[in-house]
């Protein structure tokens, strides 16, 4: 009987011990007590196994003793040892009987449905026979016992599978005809499988066996072949497993695959890219041809472009500098495809992959590059500087680089137009760069013909380019933008019409928002056209959905709506020349509008924004407050009809003395804005500040009560957060804003007297009045003389005259 299932033998008989011949005591060495295969003779007539006799002498020699015979004792005059070549002939041709009956007997039964134990006694002895003589794999290969093996594969006993993939290794070993007929069929898929669903030990004996097939040259490819096993091979050499063999042989058989330039493709789509990379380093031209197209083909994640950049970064470049345009265009192609990671492109950059570059990008001439590679060329460029990396991008725009970027741009076709433009965001978004093409594009007039690029519909990509290279301009050329926008009502539609698309936010309508909001806020004709095309509609429409939550888009959404807050700010300062502008704001509650943005937290450009038009909102509001008419006096008889009072009239403005509404007369007090704008005057940022600021003094403009718009201010805990911000002089243009509200204020006597005593808003206006302009020391001047710090000498020389 079998003892254990790894095919240990018990003492217990089994069948498969009949049919063998007899072990005769003559075949034992006594030292190994195993059968002899190199039985020698000792000088007393004694028989031990050569291996296991020499090893006793050689210890007899390192203890100091005198050879002796193990079995005797008897000390030994000579260490001389003579082959008993009869009994090794007798040993070997008993041997041979043997383990062709043995291997009849494995032959009955190896077959599914046997007995287990019965199954593994036979692949124990088909392993042991295969160990001892090798010569016996021919008897193997007549018996088809390698066939029968590989149909133990089918077993649902986990450990007859594990023992036949063990068998099938030693049957095969060094042997390229077993390896053959192993190869057959589906037996490699199968062992492929394995790979996947054997537990480990199965997995590892799997993994050997592939190993030892990959030995095989002719057998690389049919591996290879197996829908699966390379990606499961990769993934073994890449697993953290605990069984270190598995690893170990997985990469092994992934290296003798290698020699086939198929195989190391594939592995490289898997992720090994190693020896892709190392054939692109040392092959020969052909082989770096092929690899590199394919490398430029090959999806990679970012630390793979990294890696390649670093690895054959140097070899793609020397590449794009031959002479030979097959090599040019593969080596392009990989750049191409490794340059889109800021990690990859900080690599090639050090490596100098521009200088080259440029020169294919511009030269024209023998050898030259056709324009499909051109649009390679500057689909790279574009990409290296558009990465985040922070490298001397104004080397990019001397020797009249941009000018020829702009020729380019007028004389190619939309594909490389696209990266062209790409290149020109990429320089406009550095502040080096940015004044060199401004001057480039002022210089040549391109503004023109860049701008016409907005009304591009087939080519979404070069579209975009277009709105983001103009947004990067606005901030420089915004009058320049302006003029060539109105120039076409055409191009001014597409940008709206981008803004205004029903989807989630993208970041062409973010640009689009961006490059429109950048314009001239008072150019009255840019307006006009803005309200022509219905602009301001479809825009508050956008403000009001993204409010509430019914149009998405995490990523572009506070850029956009920033941009639509302060492209929807200009209309409210057309109120003197566009009557339209009036009625807008009105029916859609514009001002209501710009008081709840007010509290947009976190998002201070549209806080301060909405302050400053409300700052215009609330200056027009003096137009546009309506006074009453007064009921006509009643015809009284009675002789005391003189004597009665005028018509009392309620419900009228505190601060326009008229009929007002947030909606009808934009009044911040009426809607309520007041408080909401003193609570940004403690805002960290000036520019916020200053607005706010601008927005109340508003009402304490000439022709208001300015005692009323006080009382306002008092009401709303104004007054400390104004003098706050006058102590507190951070920035030039705040204080100048500051003083002229203080001045204001303190025209009230009592407010000035209890001002008067505070010693920090003293010293303010006081440097205010020493170190501000004109127009500010005239006004702290006046501040000063309300709190008596300057004598009122308009007030004493009336007196002395």
């Amino acid at each position: 009987m079998v003892g254990s299932w790894d095919g240990s033998q018990s003492d217990d008989s089994s069948h498969f011990e009949r049919g063998v011949d007899h072990i005769y005591e003559a075949f034992i060495c006594p030292l190994t007590k195993e059968v002899m295969h190199d039985p020698v003779t000792l000088e007393n007539g004694r028989t031990f196994e050569r291996e296991a006799i020499e090893k006793y002498f050689k210890e007899c020699s390192d203890t100091g003793k005198p050879p002796s015979c193990p079995l005797t004792s008897q000390t030994l005059s000579s260490t001389d040892v003579s082959p008993s070549i009869a009994l090794r002939n007798t040993i070997q041709e008993w041997r041979s009987r043997n383990d062709a009956a043995k291997l009849d007997i494995a032959r009955q039964a190896l077959f599914i449905g046997n007995d287990e134990n019965d199954v593994l006694q036979a692949l124990m002895h088909v392993r042991q026979i295969c160990r001892s003589i090798r010569s016996n794999r021919q008897g193997v290969r007549n018996f088809q016992l390698i066939r029968m093996i590989i149909d133990m594969l089918k077993s649902n006993s986990h450990k007859v599978r594990y023992k036949a993939l063990q068998t099938l290794q030693v049957v095969v070993e060094g042997d390229e005809e077993s390896k053959e007929i192993l190869a057959e069929g589906d037996t490699v898929r199968t062992l492929v499988k394995f790979l996947s669903h054997e537990p480990s030990k199965g997995k590892e004996a799997a993994v050997s066996l592939l190993f030892e097939l990959s030995k095989s040259e002719t057998l690389c490819e049919k591996i290879g072949s197996v829908n699966g096993a390379l990606i499961l091979l990769v993934g073994l050499t890449s697993s953290n497993s605990v069984n270190v063999s598995i690893v170990e042989k997985a990469d092994r058989t992934l290296e003798n695959l290698e020699r086939s330039e198929e195989i190391v493709k594939q592995m490289a789509s898997y992720g090994r890219l190693q020896p892709l990379l190392g054939k692109i380093l040392e092959g020969s031209l052909e082989t770096k041809l092929s690899m590199a197209t394919f490398l430029g083909d090959l999806a990679l994640n970012n630390d793979m472009k990294v890696l390649v950049a670093q690895t054959v970064g140097s070899s793609l470049v020397d590449l794009m500098r031959s002479g030979d345009m097959p090599q040019r265009e593969a080596a392009l192609k990989a750049l191409n495809n490794i340059s889109s990671f800021d990690g990859s492109a900080k690599v090639l950059i050090d490596i100098g992959i521009l200088p080259p570059l440029i020169k294919d990008l511009f030269y024209i001439g023998p050898n030259n590059l056709p324009i499909r590679l051109k649009e390679v060329s500057a689909t790279i460029l574009a990409n290296i500087v558009n990465i985040g990396y922070d490298f001397d991008k104004a080397t990019l725009v001397s020797e009249n680089r941009v000018e020829n970027l702009l020729y380019l741009i007028s004389n190619t076709g939309p594909a490389i137009q696209c990266k062209l433009l790409e290149v020109l965001v990429g320089l406009t978004s550095c502040p080096k760069a940015v004044i060199h093409v401004v001057s480039a594009i002022k210089t040549s007039g391109a503004i023109i013909s860049l701008v016409q690029f907005v009304e591009v519909r087939e080519n979404n990509d070069l579209r975009l380019a277009s709105i983001k290279l103009l947004h990067n301009l606005s901030p420089f050329m915004s009058e320049e933008l302006a003029g060539a926008l109105r120039a076409t009502a055409g191009q001014l539609g597409s940008i709206v019409a981008i803004i205004s698309e029903k989807t989630p936010i993208s970041e062409e309508q973010a640009a689009a928002a961006g490059l429109l909001a950048e314009l001239p806020e008072r150019d009255l004709g840019l307006t006009r056209e803005l309200l022509g095309v219905g602009a301001f509609e479809k825009i508050i429409s956008k403000v009001n959905g993204i409010r509430q939550g019914e149009i998405k888009g995490m990523r572009f959404t506070m850029n956009f709506l920033e941009g639509l807050v302060r492209i929807l700010s200009r209309i409210t300062f057309a109120f003197n020349n566009e009557p339209r502008a009036v009625a807008f704001c009105r029916e859609y509650n514009v001002a209501s509008l710009f008081i709840h943005l007010l509290q947009s937290n976190g998002q201070d450009n549209i806080q301060m924004v909405s302050a400053m038009a409300l700052e215009n909102l609330s200056l027009e509001s003096v137009n546009l407050s309506r006074t009453p008419d007064l009921p006509p006096p009643s015809y009284c008889g009675s002789i005391f009809s003189c004597m009665s009072k005028p018509p009392v009239v309620t419900g009228l403005c505190r601060i326009h003395q008229g009929i007002c509404s947030l909606r009808e007369t934009f009044c911040l007090v009426e809607g309520e804005a007041v408080e909401k704008l003193v609570g940004l005057l403690d805002h960290e940022n000036d520019k916020v500040v200053e607005a706010s600021l601008a927005a109340l003094s508003s009402l304490l403009e000439d022709g208001l009560e300015v005692e009323k718009g006080v009382q306002i201010l008092d009401e709303a805990d104004g007054i400390r957060h104004i003098l706050n911000v006058l102590t507190e002089t951070r920035t030039e243009r705040l204080t100048r804003r500051a003083v002229w509200v203080v001045e204001r204020i303190l025209r009230i006597e009592f407010i000035a007297i209890e001002v008067a005593k505070e010693p920090n808003v003293s010293a303010a206006l006081v440097d205010a009045f020493q170190n501000g302009d004109f127009r500010t020391r005239q006004i702290a001047e006046n501040a000063l003389k309300h709190i008596d710090k300057i004598p009122n000498f308009s007030a004493i020389l009336p007196n002395m005259a």
